[in-house]
């Protein structure tokens, strides 16, 4: 008997959590919202020296399966 309990539980819980992402209010950007998400803060490249370590770490990483087109063997010592 608990365990029909749970299994209704959890199906019920799930429901609400999935059934959350429907509504198309919560989708939306507000126009009042665009000059928030459009901040310089927002940009993911405003930081230069962000993206040059993060491409080194990329580029370390992947060489060896052919990533962003730079050789070496994939140990970061290029």
């Amino acid at each position: 008997m608990k365990a029909r309990h749970f299994v209704f539980l959890a199906l019920a819980l799930g429901s609400l959590l999935c059934g959350g992402c429907a509504n198309t209010n919560l989708v939306r950007v507000k126009p009042w919202e665009r000059a928030t998400l459009a901040d310089y803060t927002m940009n993911p490249g405003r930081d230069s020296l962000h993206t040059a370590m993060s491409e080194h770490i990329y580029f370390s990483r992947e060489t060896a399966a052919g990533g962003r087109g730079v050789g070496g063997s994939g140990c970061g010592c290029n």
